[in-house]
């Protein structure tokens, strides 16, 4: 080999590292900036009985502070996401993040379930701009497979956040009260603010930036909404994510009142299927180059449906934890396939309102997803059926609007 040749190699090395570097630096700050929702909603529900009797409220007014930021963070990411796409991604994120820092600062401090409610809403607000942006961030630097394969990087740090939140508040409350627990989300978003602002360059030139007048907002969003292929898969995303939600609300009920788990052994299902989910998501990340996303997508879809059929087939037949643990894994696992490839998917066709469509994405994602977790108390826990048919309703409806809105219909032939 010649001199040339080895310090050509090394230089393309050494090019190849700093991509490397860089990918793995967006993965982690934007994985954290997404994770901003999970943490935030579910970190505190294991302190929810506690905080009733601190703050001398009921436990509905209690539910009120999640119904709040659930609300605000819908509300939150349609109002940034266009400002993104107006003024950049940095200025609204940062901004965002010192509110989502304060509003946590007055979360801790509450004297009352009202103002937790206030402080919530506040703290939604900001938690949005991390969540909108994250994703918009992603369409300005990738595009196709490339943002297929950075989608499912981001599944590896984000994947697992509303899986193992609830556990991380657990594990809190052991050495601190509930308002050690927005004292550490306070913290987490102080960490995220500093390597924002240090280490996250601006991703949108000002040549593709939009005027964020009403009017032309509103046209926007309409667009979105009237765009077949978008709201095909922005559905599939959402009713994807009421079935995890449902798993989420309900699976402690069911796995330990139900079946008897002790809470290490439902520790153990939780974890066993999150890494499920992370492991199919970076399967997903090396393949997406081999094989179509929408295949993969499909492919996703199925084994939501196989999985929630099997659930409720264990279920109604009565086959124990046997018969209900694999196609339960089945489930959660494919998560890691239908996020990626409909995030990238729906993104695809807009780059120039990439905040936009990424606050869509995020509104339907919480709003159809959150909807449908409070269903299982509703239906009853004493049994998994309830639970189990929840989720196959929510996955049959998924695949439903991938395969009816996302078809491409041939084009009619022109008259001669």
């Amino acid at each position: 080999m010649s001199t040339d040749t080895a310090v050509s190699g090394t230089g393309q090395a050494t090019v190849a590292e700093r991509r490397g570097n860089r990918t793995a630096r967006y993965a982690l700050i934007l994985g954290g900036l997404t994770a901003f929702g999970p943490l935030s909603v579910d970190m505190y529900l294991p302190a929810l009985p506690t905080m009733t009797q601190d703050l001398h409220s009921t436990d509905t007014a209690l539910q009120l502070t999640l119904a709040a930021f659930i609300v605000g963070l819908g509300v939150g990411q349609l109002v940034v996401g266009p400002l993104s796409d107006a003024w950049g991604r940095r200025r609204p994120l940062l901004v965002g993040i010192a509110v989502f820092v304060v509003a946590s600062v007055l979360c801790a401090i509450s004297p009352s379930a009202e103002a937790l409610i206030a402080a919530r809403t506040l703290q939604a607000f900001g938690a949005a701009a991390g969540v909108v942006i994250a994703r918009a961030t992603v369409r300005d630097l990738y595009s196709g497979i490339a943002m297929a394969r950075f989608f499912s990087m981001l599944m590896l740090v984000t994947g697992l956040a509303p899986i193992l939140a609830p556990v991380i508040g657990g594990q809190l409350l052991a050495v601190t009260s509930w308002r050690g627990i927005f004292w550490a989300l306070t913290g987490f978003g102080v960490l995220l603010l500093t390597v924002a602002a240090f280490a996250l360059p601006e991703p949108l030139p000002p040549s593709r930036r939009r005027p964020a007048r009403f009017g032309s907002v509103m046209r926007t969003y309409g667009g979105l909404l009237s765009d077949r292929l978008f709201l095909g898969y922005a559905l599939a995303i959402g009713m994807a994510f009421a079935g995890m939600f449902t798993y989420i609300s309900g699976s402690s009920f069911v796995l330990q009142g139900v079946y008897g788990l002790s809470p290490v052994e439902y520790s153990i299902v939780f974890g066993v299927n999150g890494l499920g989910l992370v492991t199919a998501s970076q399967v997903n990340g090396r393949i997406v180059g081999r094989f179509q996303q929408r295949s993969l997508l499909l492919t996703g879809l199925l084994a939501t449906m196989a999985g929630a059929l099997g659930m409720v087939a264990a279920a109604v037949f009565g086959l124990g934890l046997a018969g209900l643990l694999p196609p339960l894994f089945v489930l959660v696992s494919s998560i890691g396939l239908i996020m990626p490839n409909a995030t990238s998917l729906a993104l695809a066709d807009h780059p120039h309102t990439a905040g936009s469509a990424s606050a869509l994405l995020g509104v339907v994602q919480f709003l159809v997803g959150g909807a449908a977790s409070p269903l299982v108390g509703a239906f009853g826990e004493g049994s998994a059926v309830p639970m189990a048919t929840i989720m196959a309703v929510s996955g049959l409806l998924a695949l439903a609007s991938f395969g009816v809105l996302t078809r491409r219909y041939p084009t009619a032939p022109r008259p001669a």
